[in-house]
């Protein structure tokens, strides 16, 4: 069983920064990518961020230059720094990521997605 553990988020006034972490555990094997996701007030969940295995990273178009996205594969972690914020960042954003996995029987379970419960981030005008 793997799981996902969010951290930061919290109260911002716009133009602020912000950190998010997100850490994996549990039975891991490989992670593949590791995302950033977040769903505003009466919006869809939408991609904010992606950081694959190779490194390289995509981002959506309403954060680029503004959201940083680190990938740290020895820890199991990933990082999201939001900077410039606005009060249209403000959503519950949730941590995602391609995991691999295998249990104490040497089972193999291929990629799938695991989530974080997610975390909330208000941006105030």
């Amino acid at each position: 069983q793997v799981q996902l553990l969010e951290s930061g988020g919290g109260l911002v006034q716009a133009g602020g920064s912000l950190g998010l972490s997100c850490a994996a555990s549990g039975s891991l094997f490989k992670i593949d990518s590791m995302s950033w996701y977040r769903q505003g007030p009466g919006k869809q969940r939408e991609l904010v961020a992606r950081a694959s295995s190779g490194g390289g990273a995509t981002y959506a178009d309403s954060v680029k230059g503004r959201f940083t996205i680190s990938r740290y594969s020895a820890k199991n972690t990933a990082a999201l720094q939001m900077n410039s914020l606005k009060a249209e960042d403000t959503a519950v954003y949730s941590c995602s990521g391609e995991v691999a996995a295998i249990d104490e029987g040497n089972n193999y379970f291929p990629p799938s997605e695991a989530c974080g419960q997610a975390t909330q981030v208000t941006v105030a005008q």
